[in-house]
């Protein structure tokens, strides 16, 4: 089965899995539904199947290269850190046993039906990325005043609640502010968004440390479960597609640290070697396969710093 992912500008082969419909693909994870009631029989409630790829984005863009071994590390630590947190999550089975199919099994997980809230809750620790952007423009992030002499990198006395608006596939998700959410889902379920964001970064952050890593910031999507009305976390959980992890070790404010994920890839994409203009309409070029491998060490190298597991 073939389907166009339109950020990247090519096509992607999506698997034919016995009992499953393809129904979407995103940047990295490709989406399923039971295609007969035997699934859902079997699970006892309404269901999607979510499969993570070895498919690597930056900037806006899906790359033709992958990272080996991409999906099964992405999957296997968010399952890790769903069982370290204390939150409603929906996480139904990861397994064949549990109904998963089997040339999936290690990248997939059977998950709740959910509807999602259409805000990306953003937790942050440390001050870097777009949330320094806006600190340099007006000593703000999503309009929260923050002490005047922070830099790049430099921890904030608290964490702070930052969503963004969930952007057209392809485009940058846009910072708003607290008060945006709450018109866009009233005042209770932004309460419960920034209490839940904040206490998983708070948790994990403190999980993190121990292991010698710093978390910086994070992404969390949450949406209603379709069965009994909870508010729950969805989508991928602490990973280094929606977090920064950075060495503790080597931790230093004032400058840009280096981060357990895709750096690598930015930064060759980014250097004349490439010679890759990034606002072009061009796609960027395949990646080296130095450029892969260093990508994928770091990713699993990630894994096993957090878990203390060995990835095989």
């Amino acid at each position: 089965m073939t389907d166009f992912l339109p950020e990247g500008g090519f096509e992607t082969e999506t698997l034919d899995l016995p009992g499953w419909t393809h129904v979407y693909s995103g940047k990295v994870r490709d989406l399923y539904i039971p295609a007969d009631d035997a699934i859902t029989e079997k699970i006892g409630q309404e269901c999607v199947l979510v499969v993570a790829s070895d498919r690597i984005s930056a900037y806006d863009h899906v790359l033709s290269s992958e990272i080996p071994d991409k999906g099964r590390v992405l999957t296997q630590l968010s399952l890790w850190w769903f069982d370290q947190l204390d939150v409603e999550h929906h996480v139904l089975a990861s397994t064949v046993e549990g109904g998963v199919p089997a040339a999936v099994e290690g990248r997939a997980m059977i998950c709740k039906k959910l509807d999602m809230f259409p805000v990306e809750c953003i937790a942050r620790g440390y001050l870097t990325g777009s949330g320094l952007v806006e600190y340099k423009e007006h000593g703000t992030v999503c309009e929260i005043p923050l002490p005047q002499g922070l830099v790049d990198g430099s921890r904030l006395d608290k964490a702070l609640f930052t969503p963004s608006a969930k952007a057209e596939v392809g485009e940058h998700d846009v910072n708003i502010t607290y008060d945006d959410v709450v018109a866009m889902v009233g005042d209770d379920i932004a309460a419960r968004l920034s209490e839940l964001t904040l206490k998983i970064y708070t948790r994990a952050e403190e999980i993190a440390r121990e292991r010698g890593i710093i978390l910086a910031d994070t992404k969390v999507e949450f949406g209603i479960d379709a069965a009994t009305g909870v508010i729950t976390l969805g989508d991928e959980v602490l990973t280094p597609d929606s977090s920064r992890f950075w060495d503790a070790s080597t931790y230093a404010p004032g400058q840009s640290q280096p981060s357990y994920d895709k750096q690598y890839v930015r930064d060759w994409l980014t250097s004349a070697e490439s010679g890759w203009d990034k606002s072009s309409d061009t796609p960027p070029p395949a990646l080296p396969a130095e450029v892969v491998e260093r990508t994928r060490a770091r990713y699993v190298e990630a894994y096993e710093k957090l878990t203390g597991r060995t990835f095989a």
